[in-house]
């Protein structure tokens, strides 16, 4: 957090891009409508295949998997969690107001998604994990005007993991999506994962 944190400092203008903006935890963060979200906090929807689950609540077996579990006097929440209940691979979809001088580019996005990888792998590799890292990709995702992908692989307790980061940028919003694959055997969890980015979908009002 404290390099993301200098980053968007160096991404920064002296003047105002925009206006400050807080996040408002009181709006609930939208309606579950069978495989289906729409989003009330922030403008985006997103749809599930019929075997994962969606919750606006953090899933208690992500602490497990190596997550935080947000504390509700948090000022700013996770909106969506998604996850298959069967492998625990999962999806994290986060929204949050850009700062009032933060310059967005695609530049920005892959070098978040570059820093987010290379945390990771220095923290693992620490524990004698050994870390695969992957290329940092553009990412097309509806309706953002940047986004950038990077993930690591590795394994842990005898079972293969694709992790990942995919950080957006679509004014006035940074939009960090986080996910983590468990590769097991018989399951189609990188193709559903696939369907959730490609039904992900930011929804600006048009004036």
């Amino acid at each position: 957090m404290f390099s993301f944190i200098v980053l968007l400092a160096g991404c920064a203008t002296t003047a105002p891009v925009r206006p400050a903006l807080k996040e408002d935890i009181s709006v609930p963060s939208g309606k579950i409508e069978g495989n289906q979200f729409t989003g009330i906090r922030y403008p985006f929807n997103v749809s599930v295949p019929s075997n994962w689950k969606m919750t606006t609540e953090f899933p208690d077996f992500l602490e497990e998997l190596g997550y935080d579990k947000p504390s509700p006097a948090d000022k700013e929440q996770t909106e969506m969690y998604i996850f298959n209940p069967l492998t625990q691979s999962n999806v994290q979809i986060d929204f949050t107001h850009a700062n009032p001088r933060f310059v967005a580019s695609q530049e920005v996005m892959e070098a978040l998604v570059g820093m987010g990888a290379s945390s990771l792998k220095e923290e693992w590799e620490k524990e004698g994990v050994r870390v695969e890292t992957g290329p940092t990709e553009a990412v097309t995702l509806k309706g953002v005007q940047y986004a950038a992908k990077k993930y690591v692989i590795y394994t842990l307790k005898g079972v293969k993991r694709e992790q990942g980061w995919i950080y957006g940028f679509t004014e006035p919003y940074q939009i960090f999506i986080l996910y983590m694959i468990m590769e097991k055997e018989g399951t189609n969890d990188r193709q559903d994962v696939k369907k959730i980015l490609d039904s992900f979908e930011v929804v600006l009002s048009k004036k």
